[in-house]
């Protein structure tokens, strides 16, 4: 046995370390580099909208094209923070921040409800027409929202009779139905085994018990990343909220969303670009931190639902 370990201990080659390939080396380079330069280069409207809102008018005037107009206004620590209580007190940007907030709460919740039950049925069950409807729902993810907004329109307002305050309904009920997000549900249920629904049945649940105790649970993923799109939709809709909302008397609660504020804050005689500017870094804030809490969840749901596209 020795004598056997021996003679194959020789015959074996030895372990060498080799060293990548030259071009691969230049390759790696190459693209962290490029990449790199493409992140900061991305980065600088955001470094100047941030260094920029809490600059005064002077101060902004003094800046402008020199270095100094990508870097805050240290010298007066005092006043740095001004611009954004002037947004938030004296043009009540909260307001309308919060009337987005809670927009998208509610559409968050009935979004992942009836797109989740639609995509749950589209994938687990079959009916007369499932083809057809298959193939409408690829159809339309690929047709212009904007062809929609006049009849919609003339839906809520007329036919439904939506005004005053009714017309959050307007804002909202629209929004709940998403054929993209029907899709992402669908990839991502036919992707779970079969056999968690056989053993939920054999237990005595029906089908809405298990799409509510078995597949949502399992589909954090794809919750995760049509509740961070449809937030993204909804704080950032303009159009449609600003054709069906009543603007509302002095004194009265807004019931526009915030991107409305921006535009009416901007639209002041009086106002300074760094309120301008703090008004739009209030507005990313929640975005920014959505993404990065959901990032992880948001990959998996797209690799997920990807892999049976």
């Amino acid at each position: 046995m020795e004598q056997t370990a021996k003679h194959m201990g020789a015959t074996l080659p030895p372990l060498l370390h080799t060293k990548p390939p030259k071009r691969v080396i230049v390759g790696n380079i190459v693209y962290y580099v490029c990449g790199i330069l493409l992140s900061i280069l991305f980065l600088f409207p955001l470094v100047y909208m941030l260094a920029t809102s809490t600059k005064s008018e002077s101060v902004f005037a003094a800046d402008a094209g020199t270095l100094r107009m990508f870097l805050p206004d240290f010298a007066h620590l005092g006043t740095m923070f001004e611009n954004y209580k002037t947004v938030l007190t004296e043009y009540d940007i909260w307001k309308y921040a919060l009337n987005s907030l809670v927009y998208a709460g509610i559409v968050i919740v009935l979004n992942i409800i009836v797109n989740g039950l639609a995509g749950y049925v589209m994938a687990k069950m079959n009916f007369p027409g499932k083809r057809l409807f298959s193939f409408l729902i690829i159809f339309l993810i690929v047709v212009p929202v904007e062809t929609s907004i006049i009849p919609l329109y003339l839906i809520v307002k007329t036919m439904l009779g939506l005004k005053g305050s009714l017309s959050i309904l307007g804002v909202i009920f629209p929004a709940t139905i998403s054929v993209f997000n029907i899709f992402l549900f669908m990839q991502f249920f036919e992707g779970i085994p079969k056999e968690f629904e056989e053993a939920a049945r054999m237990d005595g649940a029906n089908t809405m018990d298990i799409f509510f105790r078995i597949i949502l649970p399992l589909s954090k993923p794809i919750v995760a990343t049509v509740a961070v799109f449809c937030f993204i939709g909804v704080w950032n809709d303009y159009v449609w909220p600003a054709m069906i909302l009543p603007v509302t008397e002095p004194g009265e609660w807004p019931l526009l969303p915030i991107q409305a504020a921006l535009t009416t804050i901007q639209s002041i005689e009086m106002i300074t670009t760094g309120e301008v500017m703090a008004s739009l870094v209030v507005t990313s804030i929640p975005i920014f931190i959505i993404y990065v809490v959901a990032q992880k969840y948001i990959v998996q749901g797209f690799g997920s639902a990807g892999l049976k596209m």
